[in-house]
């Protein structure tokens, strides 16, 4: 049975993380799997999919709020923090360099053109990803059905997230109070899976060794995470006198923060009206290129309200790269800083309930739809890597090519993923050097 990871061994795993964590949260998580269940065995899939399922009912970046549970999970709040943090850190600095660029010399092509190659690489990931998961997953004829019924009704009739995991829940109750029968099936098929878990060290059989979390507890975080809410927003109100825009500023990234559901794309819209039309901080324009950088970068695609705070700052206060930086980083702090409270606050109760075998049965339905929606979030992202705009069945060949050379690299040769993005990475700046 694998050992416990060391502190620093993590710190140095989960800071390669920021560095690679490309594609969405779909190649994020497919990312985290290889290395955590896959390669490095230090938690099973059971309890892989079951922190993922509690971060799936979350608002916020579900691969980073992933990220942070598994660190609390390996080493309590230290090891929540520092997956957390170190998941965004890169982006947000990567960001930050960006962002400066795109205001002193405009648009960065040779960038642009690195991400290229990276992108059909990245669609490789979340498909090892996908049929990983849903191997692991989809236990019986009752999960295939949610996992088709979630993609559905996610891809062809665009039904909120956010509903498909509540008809989700409740579809879970009804089944097993009026047909139990189904859920014996696939209780019966979970056993067949079961003896491999004590190939990992964190395993559906083994406890976390952690303090009880009692409401003292509760109420002692909510205390630290209300502090650390209002200490940025009194220093600036002590030492700076415009204390109006940086509260605006707060108050609206810890409202879109609470409110991105399904995603960065479902928040985007109502950033973008505000942001654009009511407090010009920004022009369309400039959100649009702020798109593009945000998904150049490692790490969370809501990242690029990052690139919003930056643009207000600088453009408030009339160009200045200074105010511009502060932005962005004030944007980032408060984006993220309740997806910790959430993660280290919830995790603990949710832990609880792995040995309930009613609440189990609800997150194995929760998966099936999270496999239905991770297929639904596949298929979007190959579209828009190899259709060009030219045409709807104009296809960019060589990002098919890529594609299928990364699969068969990841699955037939088991490629190291480092070596994958840094090759295609060299290859999306040659077709750029080539002009192909």
């Amino acid at each position: 049975m694998p050992t416990k990871p060391s502190f620093t061994e993590a710190l140095k795993f989960w800071l390669k993380l920021g560095f690679i964590s490309f594609g969405g949260p779909a190649g994020q998580i497919g990312i985290m799997h290889e290395y955590l269940v896959s390669k490095k065995k230090w938690i099973s899939d059971s309890r892989f999919l079951h922190a993922l399922n509690y971060c799936m009912l979350l608002p916020g970046p579900e691969a980073q709020q992933l990220a942070t549970y598994t660190g609390w999970l390996l080493h309590g709040v230290k090891g929540g923090l520092a997956a957390g943090i170190l998941f965004v850190l890169p982006s947000a600095f990567i960001l930050w360099a960006l962002s400066m660029a795109y205001v002193t010399y405009g648009k960065l092509e040779w960038v642009q053109a690195l991400f290229t190659g990276l992108k059909p690489a990245v669609v490789a990931i979340i498909i090892m990803a996908l049929v990983k998961i849903g191997k692991k997953s989809l236990k019986g004829t009752l999960h295939y059905l949610i996992a088709a019924c979630a993609f559905i009704a996610i891809y062809f009739f665009h039904v909120s997230f956010v509903l498909i995991l509540l008809s989700t829940i409740i579809l879970a109750f009804a089944v097993q109070k009026l047909f139990p029968q189904f859920v014996a099936k696939s209780k019966k098929a979970e056993h067949t899976t079961d003896s491999d878990e004590h190939m990992y060290y964190l395993n559906k059989h083994s406890a976390v060794e952690l303090n009880s979390f009692d409401k003292f507890s509760l109420l002692k975080l909510s205390a630290v995470f209300v502090l650390l809410w209002l200490l940025p927003l009194l220093v600036v109100y002590w030492l700076h006198t415009d204390f109006a825009f940086w509260k605006t500023l707060t108050i609206f990234f810890t409202k879109a923060a609470l409110v991105t559901f399904g995603g960065a794309y479902a928040v985007l819209p109502y950033v973008a009206q505000v942001s654009v039309e009511k407090l010009q901080w920004l022009t369309s324009l400039q959100m649009i290129d702020g798109l593009a950088l945000g998904e150049t970068t490692p790490g969370p695609l809501i990242i690029i309200l990052s690139f919003v705070g930056f643009m207000a700052g600088y453009n408030h206060y009339s160009a200045s790269l200074l105010f511009g930086t502060a932005g962005l980083f004030v944007t980032t702090y408060y984006t993220f800083l309740p997806c910790f409270f959430f993660i280290l606050a919830g995790a603990p109760i949710v832990e609880k309930t792995r040995g309930n075998a009613m609440l189990n049965e609800v997150m194995s339905f929760i998966t099936s739809a999270v496999v239905g929606v991770l297929l639904n979030l596949t298929i979007y992202l190959t579209k828009a890597v190899v259709l060009k705009n030219t045409g709807a069945f104009s296809f960019d060949i060589l990002s098919v090519m890529w594609i299928v050379i990364s699969v068969i690299a990841l699955w037939r040769f088991n490629l190291n993923m480092m070596v994958l993005i840094a090759v295609s990475a060299l290859f999306g700046l040659s077709r750029y050097l080539l002009h192909i």
